[in-house]
């Protein structure tokens, strides 16, 4: 089925992950601000979490960017728990630049 169609029948396109082509480069000011927007969440713990994430020295990179992005596709509580290290990320974001976020994310705890 494709996006357009899953649409009409109600159901969210299937988002397909797309590698970095240029994984250790920072993103620009207008890439940060969509994806800062893009990270607010229901509950005030992530929120917490994720501002010192972005408030860390490094520049946010493609591939931070691209992990997030991963990242946001889950339900509150289960980001929490998995940037807690409560659980584990499912299989399918067994990806190195979604590691890379949570360890950064768990650094700054």
């Amino acid at each position: 089925m494709d996006d357009r169609a899953a649409l009409v029948a109600g159901v969210p396109p299937a988002r397909h992950a797309e590698p970095c082509a240029e994984p250790g480069r920072a993103i620009d000011e207008r890439a940060l601000s969509k994806l800062r927007w893009r990270c607010r969440r229901g509950l005030l713990e992530n929120d917490l979490l994720l501002e010192r994430f972005f408030a860390r020295a490094e520049p946010v990179s493609e591939a931070d960017a691209e992990g997030l992005r991963l990242l946001m596709e889950l339900a509150d509580n289960d980001l929490l728990d998995i940037f807690l290290g409560r659980q584990k990320p499912p299989a399918h974001l067994d990806r190195p630049e979604v590691r890379q976020v949570i360890e950064a994310v768990r650094a700054t705890r």
